[in-house]
């Protein structure tokens, strides 16, 4: 690219607030004449780049926005360890039809089995695929919501709640929830009901989720709502945290 050429592209990369495009441009050209491109395919190259690189940008935003307690991906799951878990039912999951869908994922099994991680991978790739995303266990979203009602806009906050594609609710039956929680749980999963996704992990069956709320009368209204669109995968097995770990370490050593 001549010199003139290239003052004026980043001149006009300037003013189209597109780094990446300047950036790239000059050695995307030098490609474009030894592979006798077309002007279509070189702007397309370029292009291409910016979008690329503004996708990236906006994705590690949301990502970071979403307040994960730690970034996880599919390539970090151990599937040979966790062997009740179908990769390719997981990697179907991860195209995200399932948002376009308004569909949700819940995922059951004991600790230490890979349900957060597994939540917090398709969380991840929805943030970088362009979707905002919001990440807290099911006490942290009831309590948000419980604050909201202290101070009378309990309806405005499930209106800004909603309007997130997808909202990932961690640890539901770790601790048992009041009724006026089990009834916030419930306003939050109504008011995403064909609307937009949950993903929902859990230590407990639904058969147990009567302990965890209380009324079960509420619980069977409230798993409809969730299992009517959703997948459901069931996660068996010991916890990869104590894998290593040694029989006395697991049972107690009962020599002292």
């Amino acid at each position: 690219m001549s010199g003139q050429a290239a003052s004026e592209v980043a001149f006009l990369s300037r003013a189209l607030k597109a780094p990446r495009l300047r950036e790239r441009a000059g050695a995307l050209a030098e490609r474009a004449r030894e592979g006798e491109w077309s002007y279509e395919e070189y702007l397309a190259a370029v292009l291409g780049e910016e979008v690329a690189a503004r996708e990236s940008h906006g994705g590690e935003a949301r990502v970071k926005a979403a307040r994960f307690p730690a970034v996880k991906t599919l390539d970090d799951f151990d599937f040979a360890f966790a062997r009740s878990v179908k990769r390719e039912a997981v990697l179907h999951l991860a195209q995200l039809d399932f948002l376009a869908e308004h569909m949700n994922v819940i995922f059951l099994g004991p600790p230490g089995t890979g349900k957060t991680h597994l939540s917090i991978a398709l969380a991840v790739q929805a943030a970088r695929r362009g979707y905002r995303v919001a990440f807290a266990s099911a006490q942290q979203w009831v309590a948000r919501l419980a604050a909201a009602k202290r101070q009378g806009r309990l309806d405005e906050e499930l209106e800004r709640i909603g309007r997130l594609p997808l909202i990932v609710v961690d640890e539901v039956g770790y601790i048992p929830f009041d009724p006026e929680a089990a009834a916030l749980f419930f306003a939050l999963v109504s008011s995403r009901y064909e609307r937009s996704s949950i993903i929902v992990s859990s230590n407990k069956t639904f058969s147990a989720w009567a302990e965890i709320f209380g009324d079960p009368v509420a619980v069977a209204a409230l798993v409809d709502r969730l299992v009517h669109h959703a997948e459901v995968l069931v996660l068996r097995g010991d916890s990869y945290r104590l894998k290593g770990k040694g029989k006395e370490v697991l049972d107690g050593d009962d020599r002292h």
